[in-house]
């Protein structure tokens, strides 16, 4: 069997094991790889899609799923008829798939979510009354916001550290605690010490939540390996983008937490003034009619990257980024953001500054001269960003300063790489 990476809070790898080299199918394509945008004259170019951290385009198989499951289209878990019948059972095999995804436990719940923010918050109010939540400023603010009782970490100068600041948090605090932590970080891609500080929290009797939104479309995650409480992830950035998430992890929180939504569907019975919810944390969580061709897609998605096995993923993924990393050091007045350094692992997302151009400048002209799309601002990681905006450029006063980031993914060329190194190097000179 092939094998990939996933890095451990040390450095070390855990190897998950990949489909073998002959099972490995084409890498899927994606819809928009043909699509042409204005530049300034009036030409139309080829679109750079280089902003897949904020919104992965769709994967052709998980257009395919989604048209194959509309004509049959109806509500789920509540109707007789063939076609809801048909569509329940399309929603439930669709938890399966991320449950095996995720290398989830089997008795695991999967509940489906809106984004991973969404997941995030409705793990907030599971909590054990009394939890502290112990999170880093690094962390996008999905994970950083929702905690009622919080003890915030400063970012860790190295992985190492990281675990020292959890450990000592965590042993400070009496009573249920929850340690949250990203698994790839949505500014600089840098990969987290995961596997190290879920032994850490557990050794404090703590429970850990990742937000696993970055990882995912990058890199296999197996949640029981790694010894993973609870994770998150978002459909939108996994080439699924029809509005669903998912929360994976263990039950006895969940089922014990307030329904997040409480209508149709979260109730065993309503009496004269008195409400029987359900034990079980997937339909306790998801009252209402569910987005099931959300759910239908993010299924789509895993079995679609699955089938494809994460070898030749990683293995193009990790030439571009090399590609585009490089090109863009070699420019003088660019700077990448980093928190450990240019040498740690990390997946396909470069963020940076360009001496002389404010970040929104240097995105629109990016956009509306070269064809290409990237993101600026602070990445909904204000505290993260300001604090690699400090150590970049030796202080930052100017609080609205922000960073461009380009990302990439699944449809991203090396023609798309070398347009963007070309049209900064262009800028940055003129």
């Amino acid at each position: 069997m092939s094998t990939l990476t996933i890095f451990n809070s040390t450095g070390a790898a855990n190897e998950a094991q990949a489909a073998p080299a002959g099972a490995e199918r084409p890498i899927p394509a994606v819809l928009g790889a043909d699509l042409e945008v204005p530049v300034k004259g009036g030409r139309l170019v080829g679109y750079a899609n280089l902003d897949y951290a904020a919104s992965a385009p769709c994967l052709e198989p998980v257009s395919a799923a989604v048209a194959a499951a509309l004509p049959a289209y109806s509500s789920v878990h509540r109707g007789a008829g063939y076609a809801s019948q048909l569509t329940t059972a399309r929603y439930e095999q669709a938890r399966h798939t991320v449950r095996a995804f995720v290398g989830a436990r089997p008795d695991d719940a999967v509940i489906f979510t809106r984004n991973t923010t969404d997941a995030t918050n409705l793990l907030a109010g599971c909590l054990p009354e009394g939890t502290t939540t112990v999170v880093f400023d690094t962390e996008h603010h999905a994970s950083l916001l929702p905690w009622p009782e919080v003890v915030r970490l400063a970012p860790p100068a190295f992985p190492g550290e990281a675990v020292r600041a959890a450990d000592e948090a965590l042993a400070a605090i009496d009573g249920p605690k929850l340690l949250v932590v990203t698994a790839a970080s949505n500014v600089t891609g840098e990969l987290w010490p995961i596997a190290a500080l879920a032994h850490v929290a557990h050794r404090h009797g703590a429970r850990i939540l990742v937000d696993a939104a970055q990882l995912v479309p990058h890199r296999r995650l197996n949640l029981t390996a790694l010894d993973l409480d609870y994770v998150a992830f978002s459909g939108h950035k996994l080439y699924a983008p029809f509005g669903a998430g998912a929360l994976v992890g263990r039950r006895d929180w969940l089922a014990g937490g307030e329904p997040y939504l409480k209508g149709g569907g979260a109730v065993r019975a309503v009496g004269d003034g008195e409400v029987e919810w359900h034990d079980d944390p997937e339909p306790r969580h998801e009252a209402g009619t569910p987005n099931v061709l959300g759910a239908i897609a993010l299924a789509a998605a895993c079995d679609a990257l699955t089938a494809t096995g994460w070898t030749p993923l990683v293995r193009e993924e990790e030439r571009l980024i090399a590609r585009l990393r490089a090109g863009l050091a070699a420019i003088p007045g660019v700077r990448e953001l980093s928190l450990w350094g240019e040498d740690h692992p990390r997946v396909g997302i470069v963020s940076f500054t360009v001496a002389g151009y404010s970040a929104r400048a240097m995105a629109e002209a990016l956009s509306s001269e070269y064809g290409i799309g990237v993101r600026d601002g602070k990445f909904c990681a204000h505290p993260f960003v300001r604090h690699l905006l400090d150590t970049a450029d030796g202080g930052c006063e100017d609080d609205t300063a922000s960073a461009i980031r380009a990302s990439i993914g699944i449809g991203t060329t090396q023609e798309h790489v070398d347009r963007l190194i070309e049209a900064v190097r262009e800028l940055a000179t003129r």
